[in-house]
């Protein structure tokens, strides 16, 4: 009988079990956004009627939206935040500086944020809660942490929802990446100097055609880069691009919330360190104007519907 496959302990895959999955993302951003009924979420996700309400159904029971009567004849309610939703901000942030960072397709929404405490517009950028200096993955070194362990791959199957985004949407290719857990695991493989192909199935127990599929589309969207070293035949690794790199922040922020809602009694499995000031790291969003922590509710919006390309 064949031993089962196991695979690192990670705060990243247990959130992804969550939030990893598109149609999920997008309902969070629509509730970010203010949307809160049925009928709202419909509109701004686009998604159907049976595929919303699965969703809406999952987010609830996993206490990530709480659901609300707000008519009794016929009952009609509404989905909110919980607290655990608030403390995924970060995650929503990370995702929107990226998308502003490298996705301009036309007709794309645009948000403004403002940081009411000092008043400006800003952009949320990623920092070291110690020193306070800006982060990228480049400054990140990771080592074993108390709840290191291993654990079985469990996981719900889902569809493959990638076409589910509309192209206007404020996180469109950031909610396909994360929404991909697949693709996303990948990413944190390469993030920890996992770079080749066997290495990386090994570490994330994908199948091998799943895998083959998941490289070329992180390729043709152009978060990593094949590079050859000393073989015979002739082999590739896979390498973060500088794209590729500016999404390490929003699997930091994954982890974080990983971390506090998911980790074992023993603690993180994984304990991260900032290169620049040589403190554990503790991940913090801040504003790019003040460098003040940022927090849902000192943060105001606009938003700017993107127009149609002639």
């Amino acid at each position: 009988m064949n031993a089962p496959i196991m695979i690192r302990t990670c705060s990243i895959w247990r959130s992804l079990e969550v939030v990893g999955d598109t149609p999920t993302l997008l309902i969070l951003e629509a509730c970010w956004l203010g949307a809160r009924k049925f009928d709202e979420l419909r509109q701004r996700t686009g998604l159907l009627k049976a595929l919303l309400s699965d969703r809406l159904k999952r987010l609830v029971e996993a206490g990530v939206l709480a659901k609300h009567r707000y008519t009794d004849s016929p009952p009609r309610y509404d989905y909110v935040l919980t607290e655990k939703a608030r403390d995924s901000y970060w995650i929503s942030l990370m995702m929107l500086r990226w998308e502003s960072l490298w996705n301009h397709d036309p007709g794309k929404i645009e948000v403004v944020l403002t940081h009411k405490p000092c008043g400006h517009e800003f952009t949320p950028e990623p920092a070291c809660g110690h020193c306070h200096g800006r982060i990228d993955a480049t400054q990140v070194e990771w080592r074993e942490g108390p709840g290191v362990g291993l654990m079985a791959p469990l996981y719900s199957r889902r569809r493959q929802q990638r076409d589910s985004v509309s192209h206007t949407s404020l996180m469109d290719q950031s909610a396909q990446l994360m929404g991909d857990r697949w693709a996303s695991l990948i990413m944190r493989s390469i993030f920890t100097n996992i770079n080749r192909f066997d290495d990386i199935r090994q570490d994330t127990a994908i199948a091998t055609n799943i895998l083959t599929e998941r490289l070329t589309w992180l390729q043709e969207i152009g978060v990593i880069r094949q590079h050859a070293y000393p073989s015979n035949p002739p082999r590739h690794e896979y390498r973060v691009t500088r794209k590729g790199v500016d999404y390490y922040p929003i699997l930091l922020m994954l982890m974080r919330w990983g971390d506090r809602y998911f980790v074992s009694p023993e603690g993180p499995p994984v304990v991260l360190d900032h290169k620049g000031c040589g403190h554990a790291l503790d991940p913090q969003v801040v504003c790019s104007h003040c460098g003040a922590t940022v927090v849902a509710d000192d943060v105001s919006f606009e938003i700017r519907e993107g127009q149609a390309a002639a």
